[in-house]
């Protein structure tokens, strides 16, 4: 049985693709996709809304940005990209620059939010129990609901970049789920795995068309230092400067210092450090697999998920995060999906 895939644009519905690539992944801001099908029948304009299902399932609501038609010798051919819901914040430039003194972040979501179309502010998800650690927990601070002292906006800057930078001095990301939900919070760190994928030396059980493993200590740094500045001083000379957070990361192979200045509030510095440090632990370690069909157990495969991964061929077996997907249909291939797995609860 093939995997259904549905376009939906109002009440219209388009299910025969020539290909396609949906993609979502949590580190990338604006999720794209592409469908190239034959004349459908009607008329589809950029700026619509649209809604991707497969398997009967959403996963993906965005915006259509680009149509393309044409004409060969097999006939008539329509090509459609966009990108999911967060691609009109990370086009949308901040506007207005009212006093933002001691404001927490739901309010500045709501005050940047309320000319976007399309995006619903109450059903915005503002994740608990954020303590710079994992995901999910039920202790710890709220530091999502804690007002900052200051939240720095300034021209040029779009309503992602504001947000993303808030969230991130709270030790949280901003992300989009695949069915458009838009999410203050970290990736899942624990939970039973919903999916699995198995290399096998001897090709028992496989399941895996193909897999990669990527080790990177570029981006990566032994020793990440934030200094802070007193408060209304510019000028980081000794006197005006302090150490405000240091933490170290054992798996660098030599010393290799990172030092950032920070202007923010008092919980800033410390929550910045811990999400350079997953950062680059997240850029470091990436795990990329290739699979048949678009579900597994009669689930989509999705992000933000965890996978168990038994892959003899690289000596890997371990609980791991799905933070990236793309599902691709072509002539040679059928419908396969892309896994790309990395450490649970990372920031990146």
């Amino acid at each position: 049985m093939s995997d259904k895939i549905s376009l939906q644009i109002g009440d219209r519905r388009i299910e025969k693709f020539v290909r396609y690539r949906i993609e979502a992944d949590l580190y990338t801001a604006d999720d794209a996709f592409s469908l190239e099908f034959g004349d459908p029948g009607v008329e589809i304009d950029p700026g619509q809304l649209c809604r991707l299902y497969v398997n009967g399932r959403l996963e993906l609501t965005g915006i259509i940005d680009r149509v393309e038609e044409g004409t060969d010798r097999s006939g008539n051919t329509l090509l459609v990209e966009g990108r999911d819901l967060m691609g009109l914040l990370v086009d949308s430039y901040v506007e207005e620059f009212p006093d933002l003194q001691d404001i927490t972040l739901k309010a500045l979501a709501e005050q940047l939010l309320k000319k976007v179309p399309f995006i619903n502010r109450k059903e915005i998800a503002y994740q608990t129990g954020i303590a710079g650690a994992e995901a999910g927990q039920t202790g710890g601070n709220d530091l999502l609901g804690i007002a900052h002292d200051h939240a720095k906006v300034e021209p040029g800057q779009t309503i992602f970049e504001v947000l993303k930078e808030y969230a991130r001095s709270r030790g949280a990301m901003f992300f989009a789920l695949p069915d458009g939900t838009l999410v203050f919070g970290r990736p899942k760190a624990k939970g039973k795995p919903l999916f699995a994928v198995v290399m096998r030396l001897d090709g028992a059980g496989n399941n895996a068309l193909s897999g990669r493993r990527i080790r990177d200590i570029s981006r990566r740094f032994s020793k990440i230092v934030i200094l802070g500045s007193r408060q209304g001083t510019d000028q980081l000379d000794a006197g005006n400067i302090n150490v405000a957070a240091e933490v170290t990361d054992s798996d660098v192979p030599f010393h290799k210092p990172l030092v950032k200045c920070s202007s923010n509030d008092g919980q800033s510095p410390v929550q910045e450090a811990r999400m350079l440090l997953e950062q680059q632990r997240a850029q470091g370690f990436q795990l990329v697999y290739r699979m048949a069909r678009h579900s597994q157990n009669g689930r989509n495969y999705t992000i933000n998920e965890l996978c168990q991964v038994s892959d003899e061929r690289r000596r890997i077996s371990g609980i791991y995060l799905i933070y990236g997907r793309v599902f691709e249909l072509s002539k040679d291939d059928g419908p396969t999906t892309e896994l790309r797995l990395g450490l649970p609860g990372a920031i990146a």
